[in-house]
């Protein structure tokens, strides 16, 4: 006779003998487990509702993708950050106001995140000209949007409050954008003007004066002057006289000038001051990087946690930042998009069906989900990926991206090598130089080449096109190009191709 086997015993008992197997049972014959009520699956109630339709299950799929945060410890805080505090009304006209404010270029944070490095090895640099009465000169360079204007209006106030604890006379300090110059060589008038206000000098007596007074021993009291320099790539000239003499005066015997040029340009020192490293007098560089994803995210969070209501959802700013980071690094482009996504919640509130339809596939003739099946109403006043996602396509999308999306591959070979030639900050360059960039792409990828006469045939199609702009010289590979549009919609246009993508990495 078999062994009785025990709802607790294990498949062979402790006798050795194996157990008997048993009969499935049936749920509504389990007599010995707790009941419990049984769940309607949601499948099988979208399939029995007569509005549904594939697409919008593929809607309610997506929607709660962006609803869904991820739980890992990892991702916890930034969750945390967003949704400990009321979500937002975006019919409320003081709210959206406030929530601009916070995320416009033209507000500046209160603290500037990811850049204490760069701002401390530039306070470092002034802290010591001051203490030892010294002239010198700093160049700070790096892409659009990376925060070098901002950085330079921290350091200026660190070095203020520096200066009154030390006991140090606090220098003149001169912030100038060079394009608001009528003329070049106004900038010398301008920085004369900061110690001696009293008397008007054309530009060109005052570079003779400002090189008069740095070559002669100056009272004990006067001041240093600090200059800064803001978009100092606009002062290049033909002969690029004025940017000479004004890294000059910084190295004469008695100067008080302490130079701080800010420009996009990585190289221009290089470039276009060749002169003063033979002089033993070429200003130091302090580069600012592209921002990185997390970068990004951590400024965004700092915009938002100022205000008391909640507006995005974690993964809506993570995408923002992983696709602005991918494509340029530039904080600007993100708050853009930020401000572009708020405006699309916007016309979805209006019109929430219409919506969510045309943000998703861009029609409006598809059968229309009732809104509350969709998204809960919490979540519908939330900035999610969705919006995000649109406004990315809004902010980078353009007809330049269309246009050369649908370029022949090796037309947008020669835009990949400009724009890997053009990262260094250069403006333009030569059609030989550019070839060579385009010969070692091709190679790359084993892509033969063409020759210099049809590239150059090819460049010719893309200024036509108004993509590039190609300049006259008796050699083809001497003729100037230049791009006309932004780097950055290249790169964007060209990220699906993998190709493309590993190459501009």
């Amino acid at each position: 006779m078999p062994t009785v086997v025990t709802r607790r015993s294990s498949p062979a008992t402790e006798n050795g003998i194996a157990a008997t197997p048993r009969k499935p049972r049936s749920r509504s014959n389990s007599d010995d487990l707790i009941a419990t009520p049984m769940r309607k699956s949601p499948r099988l109630c979208r399939k029995d509702s007569p509005s549904s339709s594939p697409k919008i299950e593929v809607i309610q799929k997506c929607l709660k993708a962006s609803l869904n945060l991820n739980r890992s410890p990892v991702k916890k805080k930034l969750s945390e950050n967003f949704l400990e505090k009321p979500t937002w009304d975006p019919r409320d006209v003081e709210q959206l106001k406030e929530i601009n404010e916070a995320l416009h270029v033209s507000t500046a944070p209160t603290t500037i995140l990811c850049r204490e490095n760069e701002q401390n090895r530039i306070l470092d640099f002034c802290k010591k000209c001051v203490e030892e009465e010294k002239a010198g000169s700093l160049y700070v360079c790096g892409c659009p949007g990376t925060g070098k204007s901002l950085s330079m209006e921290k350091v200026k106030a660190m070095l203020a409050n520096w200066a009154n604890e030390k006991g140090l006379q606090t220098p003149d300090i001169l912030s100038i954008n060079c394009t608001s110059l009528a003329n070049t060589s106004e900038i010398f008038s301008k920085i004369l003007g900061v110690s001696h206000s009293q008397k008007k000098y054309s530009s060109t007596s005052s570079l003779k004066k400002l090189q008069s007074l740095y070559s002669q021993k100056q009272p004990i009291d006067t001041k240093m002057t600090l200059v800064i320099a803001d978009e100092l790539d606009y002062l290049i000239t033909k002969d690029r006289a004025v940017l000479h003499d004004l890294f000059m005066l910084t190295t004469m015997p008695f100067s008080k000038c302490i130079l701080l040029g800010v420009a996009n340009a990585i190289d221009l020192a290089d470039r276009f001051i060749p002169k003063l490293q033979s002089l033993n007098c070429k200003p130091k560089v302090i580069t600012f990087c592209a921002y990185s994803k997390d970068q990004i995210v951590t400024i965004l969070q700092e915009r938002l946690r100022a205000l008391p209501y909640t507006v995005f959802q974690p993964h809506a700013v993570e995408l923002c930042a992983a696709r602005v980071a991918a494509a340029s690094g530039d904080m600007r482009k993100a708050l853009a998009v930020c401000r572009s996504a708020i405006e699309i919640l916007k016309a979805e509130r209006r019109d929430p069906i219409s919506a969510i339809m045309v943000s998703l596939d861009g029609t409006e003739d598809q059968p229309k989900p009732a809104a509350c099946d969709v998204i809960t109403k919490e979540a519908n006043n939330m900035v999610r990926i969705d919006h995000v996602a649109a406004a990315l396509s809004k902010v980078y999308k353009s007809p330049v991206v269309d246009t050369i999306q649908s370029l022949p591959q090796h037309q947008q070979i020669i835009l990949c090598s400009a724009v890997k030639l053009f990262r260094g900050g250069k403006k333009d360059t030569t059609l030989g130089e550019l070839n060579k960039y385009y010969a070692d792409v091709c190679k790359s990828t084993s892509i033969p080449p063409v020759g210099i006469m049809e590239l150059s045939s090819m460049c010719r199609v893309l200024d036509d096109q108004g993509i590039l702009k190609l300049g006259q010289a008796r050699e083809d590979k001497l003729r100037r190009v230049t791009l006309k549009v932004d780097g950055a919609d290249i790169v964007f246009a060209l990220r699906e191709v993998r190709f493309f993508r590993n190459c501009l990495q």
